[in-house]
């Protein structure tokens, strides 16, 4: 086998850390060679937290991998999603004064705006660069504007960092197991690529990741990355905070949360006739009343934490909420009983969970590693409105102008 073509990608979960290793033929088609998913220690919310287990976490995922597909990887890409990523967007001009805009022109836009963010914080990293807009003349243009006589041309980036302190605790990690990191992908970009169509990512989409112990949100628009953002919260907190108030233990504040109908309406089971939790909700800790109005308002209360966050989050200039945008619902969270219909009321628009696409790849793969599968389409194919450090691979065809040109410049 051509170790050329051989990729492997790893993502780092609170819980679980997956691995997936695939080969590229000349076709530029990918067969999935293995798998594999492995407990995770010394690794919280992307970050490294504890250096020996993280980097035992780290082997022994890849290891098992290597062992099923029976290759060994000198390289791997990682997915993961921190509350510390950045998203800083810039709006660059340039007077073209009746000339041809030339690539040089849009190269020159891009620098101005690397330099500027490298300027105001020289501690992050760069993981993306998107495209979302460009304006020549006051009139918008999707795609790279070359060879279009112009007065003017405005460039519309974002920017995802993360701090170099947090990559460097990565790198060593990966350094301690033998391996070197080919590139980082963040977790909402590869969710949306796996999730949503070429249509929904270019109409204007909101995904809203809901984790344990993190909530992300992604504004897509243009087929780039407008906004992301990270709230250190999920819906595991409505265990524990049923725990605290409640005087629950963990196991039985999980069971009320896991069994709630988060419309609101269906929630007789667990009350007596009087309002009260039920006995037999009580599995170790002493029974005593629990009123229903407490454990709805500790329930609401923080979901409404978490969707007042996405809701100033989806406040962007130039990106419209209520026009005809759909709200996807994926993660760990969107499995609770009707959590979209709470998420519809609150933000009154279209909210749907994801679903399981027909294709050849087994359900379970799917459920399993969807953020792998997008990430791997972003590794095989490159993105049109991303700009990335130039990789030589022969068989990627799609790497826009726009990537090609600032490849050497990271």
């Amino acid at each position: 086998m051509d170790n050329k073509n051989l990729k492997g990608i790893i993502e780092l979960g609170n819980l679980t850390t997956k691995c997936l290793i695939f080969n590229i033929n000349i076709d530029n088609e990918y067969e999935i060679l293995s798998t594999s998913i492995a407990s995770t220690e010394g690794i919280h919310n992307g970050n490294i937290v504890n250096l020996t287990k993280a980097s035992n976490t780290i082997r022994s995922c890849i290891s098992a991998a290597e062992k099923k597909a029976n290759v060994s990887l000198k390289k791997i890409n990682i997915v993961i999603e921190q509350p510390e990523f950045l998203c800083t967007k810039f709006s660059k001009h340039k007077k073209i004064n009746g000339s041809k805009i030339h690539k040089d022109d849009v190269e020159f836009l891009l620098r101005e705006a690397k330099k500027q963010l490298i300027y105001n914080d020289e501690k992050q990293s760069i993981i993306h660069i998107f495209n979302h807009n460009y304006v020549v003349d006051g009139k918008l243009f999707i795609e790279e504007p070359i060879g279009v006589y112009a007065d003017s041309l405005s460039h519309e980036i974002t920017f995802i960092t993360m701090s170099k302190n947090s990559l460097r605790n990565i790198n060593q990690a990966f350094m301690d197991c033998d391996i070197e990191i080919e590139r980082i992908i963040s977790r909402t970009f590869a969710l949306a690529v796996e999730l949503l169509d070429n249509k929904k990512l270019d109409d204007g989409s909101i995904l809203v990741d809901l984790e344990s112990e993190r909530t992300g949100v992604g504004l897509f628009k243009n087929l780039a990355l407008v906004h992301s953002a990270t709230l250190p919260v999920g819906v595991s907190h409505i265990t524990k905070d049923i725990s605290k108030v409640c005087s629950l233990n963990l196991e039985e504040s999980r069971n009320i949360k896991d069994n709630f109908d988060y419309s609101f309406i269906n929630n007789h089971k667990f009350f007596d006739q009087d309002n009260y939790l039920k006995k037999s909700y009580f599995i170790t800790s002493n029974f005593r009343k629990i009123s229903k109005n407490l454990i709805l308002s500790v329930v609401e209360a923080r979901l409404d934490e978490i969707f007042n966050y996405i809701k100033k989050q989806i406040v962007v200039p130039g990106f419209d909420p209520i026009s005809g945008k759909n709200i996807l619902l994926t993660g760990y969270g969107s499995t609770l009983h009707n959590i979209e219909k709470y998420c519809a009321n609150f933000f009154g628009l279209n909210v749907h969970k994801t679903e399981m696409n027909d294709s050849k790849i087994t359900q379970d793969l799917e459920k399993d590693f969807t953020p792998s599968l997008g990430a791997l389409k972003i590794i095989k194919d490159g993105w049109e409105t991303e700009a990335i450090p130039e990789i030589n691979r022969k068989n990627v065809e799609k790497i826009s102008f726009l990537r090609k040109i600032f490849g050497s410049f990271l």
